[in-house]
């Protein structure tokens, strides 16, 4: 018999550092000291017999045999965490209100959400779509519990939850990406992702012009599946049909968005902190859509028009 065990917080420490690459950042996540991170990291190894990690350059990236691990790891913590929220639930109900974009509604969140009913099934999850600006207004008034948003210039409080890299995207089948100037289809005025997409392509003096605008993903969706326009979206918002273009020198690397997470001041509803707690704990891991959501097919598409990946 294996008299071995690990801790769920060395699993957890994996987890992080795999994401994160690196101990620093995973320290100030888990809230631990960057020793302590880097004892746990040895306790893992010497008790499976093999690195788990290797550097490229200052980012820790993880063996082959170290994603054998982070897969158990992934398993037993999602297990664990769901056996907690069980126990505590029972007597958990009501009614939630979270606000959120419908980019992040469609993408991002289904699969917490699916989670969160089952291990809180006494409590109703009332979705409410909008863009950021208006809903952190109405958490701040107490109007919604809850506010999942990209964070504006000038948000302030909220708790960062996750980060989003943004990708200029394009139609499979469209030209549009080679196109002078270059047709965009974007949110709003005032919105983060339509600012870093102007000023990128203003940087490199590659010109643009709009060729859609809507406050739903869905608009911005029909103008790249068309063929009609490129758009800037975050990662998880890639899906069939839709083509990332390569950075270049037209098209340059975009920054990532903070995602933030909003709770009405004063709230004492325990359905509204219940799923408070499982989305701050879900969305920094990365388990949004990859939980339950077959995975699907990507491609990348050179600015030439070369097909990359």
């Amino acid at each position: 018999m294996n008299t071995l065990s690990l801790d769920i917080r060395i699993l957890r420490t994996l987890q992080s550092v795999s994401e994160t690459g690196n101990v620093t950042e995973s320290a100030r996540r888990l809230g631990r000291t960057q020793p302590a991170i880097t004892l746990q990291l040895q306790r893992l190894e010497t008790i499976c017999g093999f690195n788990l990690f290797r550097s490229e350059g200052r980012k820790m990236i993880l063996t082959p045999d170290g994603a054998l691990v982070l897969s158990y790891a992934n398993s037993i913590l999602r297990l664990h965490d769901e056996m907690l929220s069980r126990l505590q639930s029972p007597d958990v109900e009501g009614q939630v209100v979270l606000g959120t974009p419908d980019l992040y509604a469609a993408f991002m969140l289904p699969s917490i959400l699916a989670l969160f009913r089952q291990a809180f099934p006494r409590v109703q999850v009332q979705l409410q779509c909008s863009l950021s600006t208006p809903l952190v207004r109405l958490v701040h008034r107490g109007e919604i519990d809850l506010a999942l948003v990209t964070r504006m210039n000038d948000f302030s409080g909220g708790k960062l939850v996750r980060q989003e890299q943004l990708i200029w995207m394009t139609g499979d089948n469209s030209t549009a990406h080679t196109e002078n100037p270059v047709p965009l289809a974007l949110l709003p005025p005032g919105n983060i992702y339509r600012d870093h997409a102007i000023e990128c392509l203003e940087a490199v003096q590659h010109p643009w012009r709009i060729a859609c605008v809507s406050e739903s993903v869905s608009g911005l969706q029909a103008a790249v599946f068309s063929g009609m326009a490129v758009t800037v979206l975050g990662r998880s918002a890639l899906v069939p049909g839709m083509r990332e273009i390569v950075r270049g020198p037209d098209y340059p690397e975009l920054p990532k968005v903070d995602l933030l997470l909003y709770k009405a001041p004063g709230t004492k509803s325990a359905a509204a902190n219940a799923l408070h707690d499982y989305l701050a704990h879900y969305l920094p891991l990365g388990q949004g859509e990859e939980l339950i959501k077959p995975m699907q097919q990507k491609t990348v598409l050179d600015p030439d028009s070369t097909i990359v990946g």
